[in-house]
């Protein structure tokens, strides 16, 4: 049984023109100074050294989650060298115990050699760019002539005071507290490169408290869309280990294929074998957090995003209803298209989930080629401007002179607040009650906006919730009610089942 080199979260910014130039650049160092990367490592490289068009890094928040012993220091120590070698960036490795900086030290020394000027330097090349190689126990760093440095020791020896870095790497996150973060944090705000990154890494903590808070809270940002600047790379079983029972826990955790999901060196580096001693040795609910990296569920980020969904649906949608926008988002991973449309109804706006399907990028005209027949020139399409459906569908959409609409930050919020208000306040909004849209409204909440008192957009509950049903309708409301022209003349009513087969 091998492991699974597909991460179950892949999330990263997907800006357009962005570039993974770095990325493969730093792989390709990696593998001539003999770190050749497993597949899944490569990927997470992928994932965090993107830029923009601009040259700025297209996420300030790197994270991976993977079960211990899978190897996921090999992507930080091609990242490191490539950053340092490369780049010339300044970095704060930290750890939380002493021994584990010290490790990765000498990691790094294998690369740089012993000493400056070390005659058994494996790569002399290296060597040459050493000023300065420091050994004292916690203050362990290397210098280079291009302006690299790192530093690297345990958190709670006060690393990094007084100085300032561009890379934050926290390893071991799950024992990161907040008054740390609140010492280190400051190390980077004024990053010489005037491009800060942090850099977490570790596993689920084994309680929720203080120890591993900011972690959590890292992941579930990603995870749930909040931090749209997030890089985050986990590899983990399915499933809410909050809501198992023992009994369904313990046959979760027996199942092997999850153990091959979580564990992408399962076959490489870990054997069948260990897992299987692991197994007979943890406890069901140890070995889902330690082996098969399971987390704890998101908490909820607010109330409900909406009190009386299930008392506007109808039954019976006017055929004849006419069309007012359409509202389109999509997955992280772009593997699943969800579209919304509104149309004007006796009350108001009526909203239904045309589409909700799983979708591949080589099916981008075949979905550019459905909207417009059904859309033309006037009927408004409606992107958020965060949304992975933008990257793939804006320009082919406006290259059809569709008119599509794509919201800011200030008008999506705007959009949630209106559809809100439509459905709770003047009971204007109505549905059809289809299963997945009802499904996704479940497990929404209202996401407070920092600053904004009042203002709010849109989250989800659960890992495993689907957003996008949700967006897309709101969206398609937004649209109705911004960009689309109402028409006075109506055709006899002919009642049917839906408004959109």
């Amino acid at each position: 049984m091998k492991g699974s080199q597909d991460a179950r979260f892949y999330i990263a910014p997907t800006p357009r023109g962005y570039s993974c130039d770095h990325a493969e650049a730093a792989i390709d160092l990696a593998a001539g100074y003999g770190l050749i990367l497993d597949e899944w490592q490569a990927q997470v490289v992928r994932a965090w050294l993107r830029t923009t068009t601009t040259g700025r890094w297209c996420a300030g928040t790197w994270g991976v989650s993977v079960p211990r012993q899978n190897g996921k220091n090999g992507s930080l120590e091609a990242v490191e060298l490539y950053l340092l070698v490369q780049l010339g960036l300044k970095i704060l490795h930290t750890s939380h115990l002493l021994t584990s900086a010290r490790k990765a030290f000498k990691r790094l020394l294998h690369f740089f050699g012993q000493k400056v000027n070390d005659p058994n330097a494996r790569f002399p090349e290296l060597n040459a760019m050493v000023i300065e190689i420091r050994k004292t126990n916690g203050q362990e760093a290397i210098v280079l002539d291009n302006g690299g440095i790192i530093e690297l020791g345990a958190r709670t020896g006060g690393a990094g005071r007084g100085s300032s870095f561009d890379v934050l790497v926290v390893d071991e996150a799950q024992e990161y507290e907040e008054d740390e973060q609140e010492a280190l944090k400051p190390t980077i705000s004024a990053a010489p490169s005037g491009d800060p990154v942090t850099i977490f890494m570790g596993t689920p903590p084994k309680d929720l408290s203080e120890r591993g808070e900011p972690f959590v809270r890292v992941r579930n940002n990603a995870v749930t869309g909040k931090n749209k600047r997030a890089a985050w790379v986990e590899h983990s079983a399915k499933g809410d280990v909050d809501k198992m029972t023992e009994a369904e826990l313990a046959e979760f955790v027996r199942d092997l294929r999850n153990a091959a999901d979580a564990n992408p060196a399962l076959g490489i580096r870990i054997s069948l074998e260990t897992i299987q001693d692991e197994l007979n040795e943890f406890s069901p609910r140890s070995y889902a957090r330690e082996r098969l990296n399971m987390w704890p569920t998101p908490t909820e980020v607010g109330k409900a995003a909406f009190k009386y969904w299930l008392d506007r649906k109808i039954k019976d949608p006017d055929g004849e209803w006419p069309m007012a926008a359409i509202g389109v988002d999509m997955n992280p991973e772009q593997t699943k298209v969800s579209i919304g449309v509104a149309v004007f109804s006796d009350v108001g706006v009526h909203l239904e989930l045309a589409v909700d399907a799983p979708f591949d990028v080589e099916g981008t005209s075949a979905l550019v080629a459905w909207i417009w027949e059904r859309t033309k020139r006037r009927v408004p399409v409606v992107i958020d401007a965060y949304s992975p459906a933008r990257d793939i569908l804006e320009v082919p959409l406006k290259k059809r002179n569709v008119s599509v609409y794509i919201l800011n930050a200030n008008e999506y919020t705007q959009a949630c607040a209106m559809i809100r208000r439509g459905v709770d306040v003047e009971k204007s909004v109505t549905h059809f009650g289809q299963q997945h849209l009802d499904e996704s409204v479940k497990h929404t909440v209202q996401d407070p906006i920092k600053g904004r008192p009042g203002s709010f957009k849109w989250n989800k509950d659960s890992l495993e919730a689907d957003l996008a049903p949700t967006v897309a309708v709101t969206c398609a409301h937004y649209g109705s009610q911004k960009f689309a022209r109402r028409r006075t003349e109506r055709s006899e009513r002919t009642p049917r089942g839906a408004i959109v087969a």
